[in-house]
Formats: C-alpha cells, structure tokens, sequence
C-alpha cells in the first residue's frame, strides 16, 4: 500500500510505500529481502525523517494496538507497540495511574515514545520514556524474536531505546507507569522579565514541582528580550481520573497558501499571551489535557505554517554555559527575521537513560519552530547547530530534517555502538543521511 506518511513537519511530502506488520513477518520467515530494507512508523509525529526510509518501505505499526495486561496494584502495563499513549492513559486512569513521562502530544505509540526515547516537563523528576521501560519483544529481520530488559540482551535494550527503529520492530513492550492521585494538575504560572530572570528561577521550580517548563516570547527585543511565563504543576489530590478524550472542535481542515504566522501576527500573539498568561499568580486547577497537551484541541494544527511545511530545532545546551548561549541563540533567530510560534525552554535534570543514543543530557533545552522559507531558514537553523556544538550540546534526532553528519557525530559519540546493534534490514532517511551507512538514493 501507499500513502503520504507525512513526518509532522511535512517538509517531505510524496507517497511512500508501506505494508503491515503480518506482511513483514511472512517476509522475514520466508527470507525474503526488500531493496532498501525496513522502518517501523508509528504516527508521524516526529518532526523530520527519522521516521522515512524513501529506499525501502515502512510497516505501519498503528493496527497492532492492543493491550496484553495491566497490574493496577503494580502500574505495569503490557501493550503492543502500536497502543497509543492517549489509550494507555484512558486504560490506566481509572485505576489511578498516569503516564511517568509525556511528550506534548499523546498521539504517540507505545513504540515510538520508545524509539525515540521521548521526554516532558518532569525530565527532572523522571528521567525520559524509556527509564520506565521494564522489558520489550524485538522482532529482527531473521525472524526471530528477541525479548530485551536491563538483565536480558542489555545491549539490545540499550540500544533500541532511543534507537530511532533501527534495530528491528518492537511488537509489544512492559512499562510502569506512575501513581497519581488525580489527572488535574495545580499550575502556577509566573511571568519573568528577561532570560536571567528564568534561569534565576528554574533550579528551585524544579526542585519545587513535578512539571517545569517556560515559554518564551522569541520576538521580544530590547529591554523586553527573553521575556515569558515559567508553568509549573503536580498532580493535585481531587481524586479526578476522568480521563475521557475531548474531541476537537478546532482545526485547520486544509493546507494554508503561505504560513499564517508571521511577524504581525506572532508579534500580537506573543503580546497577548504573555500578558493574559503572567496575569495567573495565584495556583489554580487545570485539566490534564490542558497542562499536558494544548495543542492537541487543535487537529492539523501543522498547517498553519503553510504547505512548505515547518522546521523545528531542539538543541541540549549543557548548565555551565546555557545562560549565556541560549540568548545569544534567540538573538540569532531574531536578526534572521525567523518567527518561532513555538519557544519553549526547560531545564533538563541528571537522570542517565538506559538508552545509547537518549537526547536529553543535564542542562537546558530550547526548541524553536520556523514555518520553511527555503535557504534562509536552512541558514539560521545551521548557525543554531553551529552554536550547539560549539556549547558542548546536541540536536534532536526525532526533531531534524537536515543537520549535518558532523553536527550529529557530534552530539551522539555513541552512533557507533547503534550502528553494530542495528539490523542490517533497518535503515532511514536520518541514519543513511548523518552516518553514511545503507545511503538513501
């Protein structure tokens, strides 16, 4: 079969083929090859090519969505890879539990949030996706299937979390999830004036809260620069698990001409943001939904940046240097006239993944998000990369359409040790485009 199989930032788009993981099984048992090899695909959240494999064909994951077991006395939790953390909340919730790590959206897979080794706002507190992963069944292209844990095939284990799909197909996984005494979250928001104002307050809402995170307005400049809001929350104790999905009644049902965010309007945006944002000092109640994922009331909300599709840049800047590099990286934005609807910053803890290739590492992150205006875009997101590196930090994987084979060799000394685990039958656009190996076409 074929179809779009967009990444989330939709930079690449053209029909790419696909088969199910029951049509990849019977090729595997009956040692067939494919041209290009495989690549296991969630949902296209990932926001570059990390999830393409344009040489050979991916295997859609989303039909094998169902739950093995749940322990509500322990929190663990068997699925297949497909189950999306939206069905596992909905599934744990009435018995008190809630996902330990979440990214933005919970319209990703049970495998993907492993693959990629996803993280939140508690990164502090938790660690990422895959310091909850108890053990996994790993499908390999020789037909065999290799069940993986910290005391079972170690380095298979390692090198899958945050292994981009490259070692094989996860076909069902064990994780523990984290007892809550309520989905609602107690936000406290506080406004702060400029970047060393949040870098001020940051050791101590970490310290504080089970959730950090700070927006920031990207197009402030002069005395106002690096203004924004710091969002903190923990669960409150309201006993509330209603965790009934609301449909969206907002969306963006067609693709946009040209980017609908540009400087006027993300300049009133950000204004009123911060403004009607700072003005909440007092903690109040706030629906897990809100707190966790507001941009998921807002289906298709991607196509604001137009048909060219969007780039988006998260960067690790290590704690020695990130209160001096990460404004000078804001001000590199600026004076490119690159307009981030999205600018969020946040604090990274010490806690080590049991994955090779995690991305988060102790210090800060910033991401930023550019609709694609071709060559000046591509320069500016260089420069951000330039500055990374220079700083000791590294780009996201599961956010890049483009970094370089430096800029990543860089940031990921361990590619290497992927490298030797992973199944030659696997490859994708990213790992043939920043090691070289199995090149795409």
């Amino acid at each position: 079969m074929t179809a779009g199989y967009d990444s989330f930032g939709r930079i690449d788009r053209h029909l790419r083929a696909a088969i199910s993981l029951d049509a990849v099984r019977q090729l595997f048992d009956d040692g067939h090859p494919q041209p290009g090899g495989f690549l296991p695909f969630g949902n296209g959240k990932s926001y570059g090519d990390s999830c393409h494999n344009d040489r050979g064909t991916l295997v859609d994951m989303r039909g094998s969505d169902k739950l093995i077991s749940f322990d509500p006395q322990t929190g663990l939790l068997t699925a297949e890879a497909g189950l999306m953390l939206s069905d596992i909340i909905a599934i744990a919730a009435p018995h008190g539990y809630f996902l330990p790590v979440t990214p933005g959206t919970r319209f990703v897979t049970l495998g993907g949030a492993i693959a990629n080794d996803v993280h939140g706002k508690n990164h502090h507190r938790r660690g990422t996706f895959g310091c909850h992963v108890e053990r996994f069944d790993l499908l390999r292209s020789d037909g065999i299937v290799v069940t993986c844990s910290p005391g079972m095939n170690s380095r298979l284990f390692a090198a899958t979390i945050g292994g981009l799909g490259l070692t094989g197909i996860i076909l069902s996984a064990t994780i523990r999830l984290m007892k809550v005494n309520s989905l609602d979250v107690i936000e406290r928001i506080r406004a702060f004036a400029s970047l060393d104002e949040y870098f001020d307050l940051a050791p101590q809402a970490d310290n504080d809260n089970e959730y950090a995170v700070a927006w920031v307005d990207q197009l402030s400049s002069g005395n106002r620069a690096g203004r924004g809001v710091l969002i903190t929350g923990n669960h409150a104790g309201n006993g509330n698990f209603e965790a009934r999905t609301k449909e969206s009644k907002v969306g963006v049902p067609f693709d946009l001409p040209i980017s609908a965010l540009n400087y006027p309007s993300l300049k009133l945006f950000n204004a009123a943001y911060y403004h009607l944002k700072g003005r909440k000092q007092e903690p109040h109640l706030c629906g897990y939904q809100s707190f966790f994922y507001p941009l998921d009331q807002v289906s298709n909300w991607n196509r604001l940046y137009g048909k060219a599709g969007l780039y988006q840049h998260q960067s690790a800047i290590p704690e020695e240097c990130a209160r001096v590099v990460i404004p000078q990286m804001l001000a590199a934005t600026r004076e490119a006239r690159q307009n981030s609807f999205l600018t969020v910053l946040k604090r990274f803890g010490n806690a080590a993944s049991p994955g090779m290739m995690s991305f988060p590492q102790a210090g800060y992150t910033l991401t930023v998000d550019f609709p694609n205006h071709g060559a000046r875009t591509l320069a500016v997101l260089e420069r951000l990369d330039q500055m990374t590196t220079d700083a000791g930090g590294r780009v996201n994987p599961y956010k890049d359409q483009r970094m370089s084979a430096s800029v990543f060799k860089s940031g990921f000394p361990r590619w290497k040790e992927l490298e030797q685990e992973r199944d030659p039958a696997f490859n994708s656009n990213f790992w043939a485009r920043c090691t070289g190996m199995g090149r795409v076409k």
